[in-house]
């Protein structure tokens, strides 16, 4: 088995470093506190071809897979995990999906604008009353002959406000439960009866703008159907399995954000004469957090190596998703233990990434959801895919 990366790889790991460094660092405190999310850095990420992985050259793509798109979103998330968001909400998510199962002219449409970053992506499926239980979505779509009429509400909805096309998933047929769900490309700024509003009490992602959605009689042209009505469920189950993928690189950044915090505090703050570092306890907190990380790291590299190479990833990409954020919930736990009091303070970075950590547990399937995943393949219920 050979654990080098490329040249190429290590180029494209570095200039999302570098790009984390120089263009997100200087200004994040700021934008933090305003709860700012830039379009233009949007379109910058898409220059430096962020969202072109997976794709084929013809609809934007760069010849990378889904480690360049993990390798990238780590280092970006190293630095702020709101931006990691994008990587999500552009190519893994929408640009992937509709390269799979989109019409030619829905591909032309709408994949190079997501890859570029100058159209803002989005995807919705949570409802007030509708989480990891996705089948049981209330939002309908009905077919009204030469359009289809959305009624219902969606919400966390990543980009509800500011996004420009992205994917809805919304029930057709609710007699038939998970086989009656559709999904369909929603072009916001383009529909009538139809609000979005911004969330503003999130715990953390402050520069990751998420929302609510709400339908009143929205009416969908015909051709905004993504593959076929009833399909909608096999599409979401199949778009998850990328996402997730994402979320685990971005919790490979935070926790590794959170070691290097901890382990150069430790090293500086001085108690009982000596660094922090050569105490013991302190010196155990570390160790566990740079083990988990080592680990949750060669867990999602296996499981983008996996996609890139066609082979049946579900299995490895819920134990990655897993393992990669409880690690990063516990490196940031532990980072802030080890900063003291300072870890309790916004003036520190410890507390963000504590915040924005938690986050991770959550998204694209629950902790709770990946165990459900992974014991049911583990166990045969159902088949890696």
């Amino acid at each position: 088995m050979i654990f080098e990366l490329t040249d190429e790889q290590k180029l494209v790991q570095e200039t999302a470093r570098e790009f984390a460094e120089n263009d997100i660092a200087p200004t994040l405190v700021e934008e933090e506190k305003n709860h700012e999310f830039r379009l233009d850095r949007v379109a910058r990420m898409g220059e430096l071809g962020f969202f072109s992985c997976g794709l084929p050259e013809e609809l934007g793509g760069a010849g990378f897979g889904f480690l360049e798109s993990v390798l990238m979103a780590e280092q970006v998330a190293k630095v702020s995990a709101s931006w990691r968001l994008p990587f999500n909400m552009q190519n893994l998510g929408p640009a992937l999906t509709v390269a799979k199962f989109g019409t030619d002219s829905q591909k032309e449409k709408f994949i190079p604008g997501w890859v570029a970053g100058t159209k803002v992506g989005f995807f919705g499926m949570t409802e007030p009353e509708s989480g990891s239980d996705v089948a049981s979505m209330k939002t309908i779509a009905r077919d009204r002959g030469d359009h289809w009429e959305l009624q219902g509400n969606k919400i966390w909805v990543s980009n509800a406000v500011q996004g420009d096309a992205g994917l809805l998933y919304v029930m057709t047929d609710p007699d038939k439960k998970h086989r009656g769900m559709s999904a369909f490309i929603l072009e916001p700024k383009q529909v009538n009866d139809f609000v979005a509003t911004d969330i503003e009490t999130k715990l953390g992602l402050h520069c990751a703008p998420t929302g609510e959605m709400a339908f009143n009689g929205t009416r969908l042209p015909k051709d905004a159907l993504l593959g076929k009505a009833g399909d909608g469920f096999k599409i979401c189950m199949w778009q998850l399995n990328n996402t997730r993928i994402g979320c685990a690189a971005g919790a490979l950044g935070v926790a590794g954000a959170a070691l290097e915090l901890a382990i150069d505090y430790a090293n500086e703050r001085t108690q009982f004469g000596k660094p922090i570092s050569r105490h013991q306890m302190v010196q155990a907190q570390i160790a566990e957090m740079a083990v988990e990380h080592e680990a949750a790291q060669l867990l999602v590299y296996r499981a983008a190596w996996l996609k890139d190479n066609g082979k049946p990833n579900q299995y490895e990409t819920s134990v990655a998703k897993l393992q990669a954020s409880e690690a990063a919930v516990h490196a940031a736990n532990e980072c802030m233990k080890i900063f003291g009091s300072y870890g309790f303070s916004t003036e520190y970075p410890a507390e963000r990434l504590y915040r924005d950590a938690k986050s991770l547990q959550v998204v694209e399937g629950t902790s709770n959801v990946q165990k459900l995943i992974i014991s049911g393949i583990a166990c045969g219920h159902t088949p890696n895919r």
